[in-house]
């Protein structure tokens, strides 16, 4: 049955995440972190790829769904003849060791159950020998183990290489039946630690969670939308390090049948702004700091060798490389692990990168004279570099150009360089600085404006638009009432429109930017960035019904993907994709309350409502 990327809910640790099917298989399923290789990798094949199925037997997708109110435990429904059955999956914060919890719970009736369970490691590649050890399975492949226990009433049965070398049990619930599963895993050089009691875990799993939750300071009118995408930013946390990834998976594709499939489990500096908006604004000061913290670290060296993406813990090699044994998303391929674009030139990330911590300084963070100095050297090197041709935000494959967005950015970073020592009191050499800014301002508005059309343009010299010129408003280049940004607003509307929805570019340009082949669908985080700028400008009602449609467009648990297709209303791209959800939780934080004249005056910065409460945590 092909599955669509909708059909996945999610449950994790806060160190890796397992994606759960309508059908109730787990089909992706990093081990022992989000950028390990896969031990369940069917949602990039098939099922002899690996995964673990389990639900009534004959039936196919469920009934419902649904998260635990303020949870990530998701519980799937069957409703049946013979009777009603549910089972709970969930994955404890960790401690020592990653465990998946499955529960099935009978409810009515009595229904036959049936559990297929194929481990492969290394993205579906190897088969591990598997022993017995009383009523558990071990499995064990180079590095790797799992140990699956399982409830004594069920037994499962070995199959051999004719059979794809499967366990399967079938097994029958009746009304107040709880059959419990633990699947755990350790390096294959250790020994197994004693797994989990199911009905324990769920337990202080749902109590973390709704703990978790309820420090939240949103109060808004879109309390359970906001919510859920807050747990889902917490749920994509490496909590080791506080790095956030921009989604649990790799490779599902933006276009089906194409080969834009990118590997999205590392931590890109570009969402680091808008990361700390969404944390900072709800009330989770220790996330930002723990965000702020992974970040210094992060670009800590040389400033030349700042790059856009790094690995969960900081290291900058990504290498990407293709596997030939996975066929893809529905046959989308190549799949890719490791991604490229780590070593590509991105201007806009210096000044990305600056806006960020000039934030966390404002909403009180901590701050020492070491970050400041490295702040300085960033600044330096900007200087120097701002006009360099680069490849944009989007990191397109084609030549590098003068993208107007990593200009813009690049001033917002000596802008607030500017600020911090005029306001903040912080030394440096304000005037170098502030003639920079004024010089890149100058250059942008000569160079990357349009005033036939009244719109700036995606590069310097072209006539194409990018919907990242939405944020010339939210960074503060120009008030949000300036003809200019208006007319920007109203050019990206006009020309990046597919049913209403906006894409990122136009991939089929003349001008070659994008320089691979295919296409791609609507870019969910640019329809919430065309929400903020059209309250920006003053049209409140049509960006309140924006965000409303946004809404709908969530799967039925609250999550959303890369991309979402107007023409067959599916999801692409890699999920729950962090940057839509930070586009979300911010949009809703805007809508919350009425522009003032200092939001206008200032942009996005001054945009973030930092609470009294964060300020005392601080």
């Amino acid at each position: 049955m092909t599955r669509r990327i909708e059909d996945y809910g999610m449950v994790g640790d806060l160190q890796t995440a397992a994606l759960v099917g309508r059908d109730g298989a787990v089909d992706w399923m990093c081990l022992p972190r989000f950028d390990s290789p896969a031990c369940f990798a069917a949602l990039l094949g098939d099922e002899r790829n690996g995964s673990w199925k389990l639900g009534p037997e004959g039936a196919g997708d469920c009934t419902r769904r649904r998260y635990r109110d303020g949870t990530l435990i998701l519980e799937t429904e069957w409703d049946l003849p013979e009777g009603r059955v549910r089972v709970i999956d969930l994955m404890p914060p960790r401690s020592e060791q990653a465990d998946l919890v499955r529960i099935v719970e009978g409810i009515s009736g009595q229904v036959s159950m049936t559990t297929e369970l194929r481990l492969r490691f290394d993205y579906g590649n190897v088969v591990p020998w598997v022993t017995r050890d009383g009523g558990a399975l071990l499995a064990v492949a180079g590095p790797d183990a799992v140990r699956v226990d399982i409830d004594a009433a069920v037994v499962m049965t070995p199959s051999g290489m004719a059979d794809d070398f499967v366990h399967r049990a079938r097994f029958t619930v009746g009304p107040g039946d709880r059959v419990p599963f633990v699947l755990t895993y350790h390096a294959s050089h250790l020994a197994a630690k004693k797994p989990v009691v199911a009905d324990e875990a769920l337990r202080d799993t749902e109590e973390f969670w709704r703990s978790w939750v309820a420090r939240s300071t949103y109060t808004g009118p879109w309390a359970d939308a906001v919510h859920r995408s807050l747990i889902t930013l917490k749920a994509l946390t490496y909590a080791p390090t506080g790095a956030i990834v921009a989604a649990a998976t790799t490779s599902l594709p933006e276009e089906i049948g194409g080969a834009r499939n990118w590997d999205y489990r590392y931590c890109w500096l570009r969402d680091a702004a808008f990361t700390l908006q969404a944390l900072i604004g709800t009330g989770f000061i220790d996330e930002a700091r723990d965000w702020r913290a992974w970040l210094l670290r992060a670009v800590a060296g040389d400033p030349a060798d700042l790059q856009i993406m790094y690995g969960l813990d900081g290291r900058r090699r990504l290498p990407e490389y293709t596997i030939d044994w996975l066929p893809g998303f529905e046959g989308s391929s190549p799949v890719r692990i490791g991604n490229g674009a780590a070593g590509q030139l991105q201007i806009d990330v210096w000044g990305e990168t600056l806006d960020a911590l000039h934030l966390a300084r404002e909403a009180g963070l901590e701050n020492d004279h070491e970050a400041w100095r490295l702040q300085k050297s960033l600044l330096e090197h900007l200087a120097q570099h701002w006009d360099d041709l680069d490849n944009g935000l989007w990191e397109v494959r084609g030549p590098r150009r003068a993208f107007v967005h990593s200009r813009v950015m690049a001033w917002a970073g000596f802008d607030r360089a500017v600020r911090a020592v005029e306001e903040g009191g912080l030394d440096g050499p304000v005037e170098q600085w502030r003639a920079v800014r004024d010089r890149i301002h100058a250059d942008v508005c000569a160079y990357g404006f349009d005033a036939e059309r009244n719109t700036f343009t995606q590069f310097y010299g072209s006539d194409g638009l990018d919907a990242a010129l939405l944020l010339i408003g939210q960074v503060g280049f120009l008030p949000w009432d300036d003809p200019r940004v208006v007319g920007t607003v109203d050019a990206v509307q006009r020309e990046l429109s597919e049913d209403g929805l906006l894409l990122r570019y136009d991939t089929d340009a003349d001008d070659g930017v994008d320089g691979l082949p295919g296409d791609e669908s609507t870019f969910l985080v640019c329809n919430f960035w065309l929400v903020d700028a059209l309250h920006g400008i003053g049209r409140r009602d049509e960006a309140v019904a924006l965000f409303e449609r946004l809404l709908t467009l969530r799967n039925d648990l609250g999550l959303l993907s890369e991309e979402y297709d107007v023409r067959t209303g599916r999801h692409l791209g890699n999920t729950p994709q962090a940057f839509s959800h930070l586009g979300l939780v911010n949009s809703a934080l805007r809508l919350g309350r009425g522009p003032t004249p200092r939001d206008i005056e200032s942009g996005v910065t001054a945009q973030v409502a930092v609470t009294p409460a964060a300020k005392e945590t601080a």
